[in-house]
């Protein structure tokens, strides 16, 4: 369905289109809230599901702030790649179904359902591989309200300070079936994504990918159209605002020219704005140095001001920490939501049992950049914040698929621990591999080669084995010792330390196995390093030498005087909440 058209239906009112299909509204009682089902993501994909391509989102969007709803149209391509006779999608059951139809043939009511919200659509013809389907469904609705963005996510309803509508989307923990039909599975990503966003004419609707224009409907409402390739899911973002547009261009050290966008307020100090977009180059320069080339430098490097604090959106992250300094010498938030572009966008997680590559090594690049801006101690002064967070009660990794809920929360999975214990084994790794090969390892992981150039590399699937594989290629060594303690085991490994006259002995216990993790040991400012083979080492000390274990904090381990702090901090102040 060509652009103009989709923006003909979002523009139409949905009793026109109803009328326009002959389809009368499929579903007369939508759901009241949305299931748990849907407010959950990465739940493992049907039989069906596997079994098919999904080529192409065509979306249309037709959003009204003042209703706060949305009527929406979405044409949907795949590709069978074994036998089919049904489709399934996800769907939030809040929305009313207008029609639905495969192929251009309506699909009457009874040949789909959509319990709890996995719609399945029945064939009436069945498909055999490499054929294809195209889906058409209409629907209306006030989708789902954010609790608390973004980690309680969906539609966020809000006002500038002069009164003008402001709305964002983050969904990441609730996936995309919130607001339109999808496969909501990291794995579920469409080859492209087409989107037409109809809104109010005195706003903006700056979204993924590249612009191709806006259209004028002569009822006081305008449609901003955009296209994305290979995007992330959860990353499909509806963003509108009395928005002002600030550009520039980014000259790659790779040769490519990057544009740089930032929606911000018309209401921001230009100043603040200014600076904060002056970060955008510095940024990227540092990543492209320690990783590989800004992977969607064919369409943008986009940040948009949102309502919530922030979200990994591709080509247009949510950026909502209103110009904040906290004396890092940048704007932790942008770096953060940056680095997914790479960690996430680029390279996304086979399932969410896997979500520390995201989380993790993306949480890493931020003292990285502190010591790339001004030196170690920037560097060593976020690691140690992030060490005082650690609760290691859910190893990082559980080796079974999980979803997002499971992940997430501090009853049942790793939580924060996704991102402060996931860059400290990253800084671990790194100490122990070198630069080099740990810099090797993470371009590997994100381009699935070593030779990133732009137009060489598409969006890639990896998992904690590959990266166990590329890491023990590149380092030459096997380090499944290193990662089952640190990424499949809660508990943090323990040094122990004995003295028997000048004879000094150094163990590693909780462990999930021998454990050679070398440790670096300073006698009197002497320092020295003790291969620990078997998880074990001495070293000779005059009795009342003064013996530092690990001076330079390379090692990520347990000691009691942060478990201490930490049990202070939870009885005072409870738990703290991810950040996206």
């Amino acid at each position: 369905m060509t652009a103009s058209r989709f923006a003909l239906a979002a523009a139409l009112s949905l009793t026109a289109l109803a009328a326009a299909t002959n389809a009368p509204a499929q579903t007369a009682n939508p759901a009241s809230a949305s299931t748990a089902f849907t407010l959950t993501t990465g739940t493992p994909r049907t039989p069906e599901q596997l079994a098919m391509r999904f080529d192409k989102a065509d979306l249309a969007f037709k959003v009204n702030p003042e209703n706060r709803d949305l009527a929406g149209d979405a044409t949907l391509e795949f590709t069978a790649t074994a036998p089919l006779s049904r489709l399934v999608l996800e769907f939030d059951t809040v929305f009313q179904v207008i029609f639905v139809n495969v192929n251009g043939e309506l699909v009457v009511p009874g040949e789909w359902t959509n319990p709890d919200g996995r719609m399945t659509i029945n064939l009436r013809e069945p498909l055999v591989a490499g054929d294809k389907a195209v889906v058409r469904i209409a629907y209306q609705g006030s989708p789902h309200q954010a609790k608390n963005a973004p980690w309680d996510g969906g539609f966020v309803w809000a006002q500038t300070t002069d009164r003008k509508p402001w709305i964002a989307t983050a969904v990441q923990g609730e996936g995309c079936d919130l607001f339109w039909p999808c496969i909501d599975h990291p794995e579920g990503e469409p080859a492209r994504a087409d989107l037409h966003i109809t809104i109010p004419s005195d706003l903006s609707a700056p979204s993924n990918g590249r612009f191709l224009g806006k259209t004028d409907n002569g009822d006081g409402t305008t449609t901003w159209n955009w296209t994305a390739a290979h995007p992330d899911t959860y990353a499909i973002a509806l963003n509108i605002g009395p928005y002002v547009e600030m550009t520039a261009d980014y000259h790659s050290r790779f040769g490519n020219i990057v544009p740089l966008h930032f929606w911000r307020l018309a209401s921001d100090r230009q100043d603040r704005a200014e600076a904060l977009f002056a970060e955008f180059p510095k940024m990227l320069d540092f990543y492209e140095s320690e990783v590989g080339p800004f992977p969607f430098g064919g369409e943008k490097m986009g940040v948009v001001e949102t309502p919530h604090l922030g979200m990994e959106h591709q080509t247009i992250n949510a950026y909502g920490n209103a110009y904040k300094l906290d004396g890092k010498g940048y704007d932790w938030l942008l770096q953060h939501e940056l680095a997914h572009e790479w960690f996430g966008n680029q390279m996304t997680n086979v399932t969410w049992d896997d979500m520390w590559l995201h989380e993790g090594l993306g949480s890493y690049m931020q003292p990285l950049y502190a010591r790339w801006l001004n030196g170690d101690r920037y560097m060593e002064a976020e690691l140690a914040t992030m060490r005082l967070a650690l609760r290691n009660t859910f190893p990082l990794v559980s080796g079974k698929p999980q979803d997002s809920a499971t992940v997430y929360t501090d009853a049942t999975g790793p939580g924060l621990d996704l991102y402060n214990k996931g860059a400290l084994v990253a800084h671990s790794l790194r100490m122990l591999i070198g630069d080099q090969a740990f810099k090797r390892s993470l371009t590997r992981l994100v381009y699935g080669r070593p030779d990133p150039r732009p137009g060489n590399f598409e969006p890639l699937y990896a998992s904690t084995p590959d990266f166990i594989r590329i890491v023990n290629e590149e380092s030459r060594r096997d380090l499944g010792w290193f990662f089952a303690t640190y990424v499949y085991q809660a508990a943090l490994p323990k040094l122990e330390m004995t003295r028997d006259g000048d004879r000094v002995t150094l163990s590693w216990t909780d462990t999930a196995n021998a454990f050679p993790m070398p440790v670096e040991v300073e006698v009197d400012g002497q320092l020295r390093t003790l291969p620990m083979r078997d998880g074990k080492g001495d070293f000779p000390a005059p009795e009342g030498a003064h013996i530092i274990l690990d001076p330079q904090n390379k090692l990520l381990r347990q000691l009691d005087f942060i478990d201490a702090y930490q049990a202070r901090q939870r009885e005072d102040n409870g738990p703290a909440r991810p950040r996206h």
